[in-house]
């Protein structure tokens, strides 16, 4: 029965080896113009106070740079952080059917974090639910006092549900000249 089933394997596998498979066309310019024009809505720009070179302070003494830019035909905003020893690295893009932001964060501890959100009031704010030692929590990330050359974040936890919001890391940006 084993050789009859290995056999039958066997058939399959030449079978499919020898099916032509389709090969990728790349997709017409017109529709590349359609992708264009879905990135230049009004929300897909939300994150444009962002672009940038930039400094970056916390705490007492804590130094580092954050470099923003737009990529992958102006449709992905990219962050490369660095500050003393961390680096991380973010992609985010406007989701037009959820008609929300998602970000992803990735750094060189071999963090992965999901984020969701967008502008509340005068302020762009992505959040994440998690466990931290196997208790749910809230965390979220705040845009906020944006002028053109400076603003502030804050890296935030929840432990009620978001009911009320304690700030673990505020850094002070500033555009570099």
């Amino acid at each position: 029965m084993k050789h009859i089933a290995l056999n039958i394997c066997a058939i399959c596998v030449i079978l499919m080896a020898c099916t032509p498979i389709e090969e990728y066309t790349p997709p017409e310019m017109a529709e590349v113009d359609t992708m264009n024009a879905v990135c230049d809505i009004h929300e897909a720009r939300q994150f444009d106070f962002w672009l940038g070179d930039w400094e970056l302070t916390w705490g007492d003494s804590g130094k580092g740079t954050n470099s923003i830019s737009r990529i992958l035909n102006q449709c992905i905003i990219q962050e490369n952080f660095s500050g003393e020893g961390f680096r991380g690295i973010s992609m985010s893009a406007y989701n037009r059917p959820a008609e929300e932001w998602k970000q992803t964060w990735v750094d060189n501890n071999g963090t992965y974090l999901d984020f969701t959100g967008g502008w509340m009031g005068d302020r762009m704010i992505l959040s994440r639910e998690a466990l931290i030692q196997e208790i749910p929590v809230v965390q979220r990330m705040v845009w906020y006092n944006i002028s053109e050359d400076t603003m502030d974040w804050n890296w935030e936890i929840s432990r009620d549900g978001g009911e009320t919001w304690n700030v673990n890391w505020k850094i002070d940006y500033t555009r570099r000249k």
